[in-house]
């Protein structure tokens, strides 16, 4: 595979893990299957399934947990990112929506394991908004803070991660 024929790219949070997608998405559905609850530590999962030889590591290693026979779980061994879900034996594998560097590109066409779907899911829409500047308007000195030593890989490739000490 070469990098000309990237469609996608995303990796985890610390960017110890980076990938590339070479065809485009078959869909993304939420999961709101109880394992995918907690592995995600969300209220529900959102994956996307390509099939796997359109998948490419560029950079790291994929850890795994076997969630049960037919699920292997996959993570950042590093910062602990879930990144992929699955299935033995498939030709397609599973990966998180949100470890894209652009996640906005894709909307769930489906929800999956809704017997588990918490109660109040269908109100977030209207709860009250506020902004991340809004939120730590009283904590101005932390949020410059958390900002300025932010450890986060960017949403883009990056040919070393992490940067020169001198760069950060």
């Amino acid at each position: 595979m070469t990098s000309s024929n990237i469609h996608l790219s995303g990796g985890c949070q610390c960017g110890a893990v980076r990938y590339a997608v070479h065809t485009e998405p078959d869909g993304a559905a939420i999961c709101h299957c109880r394992m995918c609850q907690k592995a995600f530590a969300a209220p529900f999962g959102f994956l996307f399934s390509v099939p796997r030889d359109k998948f490419e590591l560029t950079r790291g290693k994929i850890s795994s947990f076997a969630s049960s026979a037919k699920v292997e779980r996959g993570f950042c061994a590093k910062c602990g990112t879930p990144l992929t879900v699955d299935f033995t034996p498939s030709e397609n594998i599973n990966i998180a929506v949100v470890t894209l560097d652009h996640p906005k590109r894709l909307s769930p066409s489906s929800q999956v394991g809704v017997e588990s779907r918490l109660p109040w899911i269908n109100d977030i829409a209207s709860l009250r908004e506020n902004t991340t500047d809004e939120i730590f308007a009283d904590y101005a000195d932390i949020y410059r803070e958390i900002g300025a030593t932010n450890h986060q890989h960017p949403d883009h490739d990056t040919e070393r991660w992490p940067p020169p000490k001198a760069a950060r």
